[in-house]
């Protein structure tokens, strides 16, 4: 019934939402990474920015992908 999918309907924001905080803990410990690697000289300032915006830009990627698979799916349920 409607009732059950709304509930459904928040289930999947909420794990949706739990992915999103997990992609972002993954982009914290990169970049974690790469400032420790700068520290001990491993990779030059440039590097670290380059390879800092390229995390940012696959973090930016994953959460659309999770926004998008996230709606498909409560859009999904909302129509049956």
């Amino acid at each position: 019934n409607e009732d059950r999918r709304k509930e459904m309907a928040k289930q999947i924001k909420k794990i949706v939402e739990d992915a999103k905080v997990a992609i972002r803990l993954v982009r914290r410990d990169a970049n974690e990474l790469l400032k420790q690697a700068q520290k001990d000289k491993a990779i030059s300032e440039d590097e670290n920015k380059r390879y800092q915006d390229e995390v940012q830009k696959l973090t930016d990627d994953y959460i659309a992908k999770t926004d998008k698979t996230g709606a498909e799916k409560e859009k999904e349920i909302m129509t049956i």
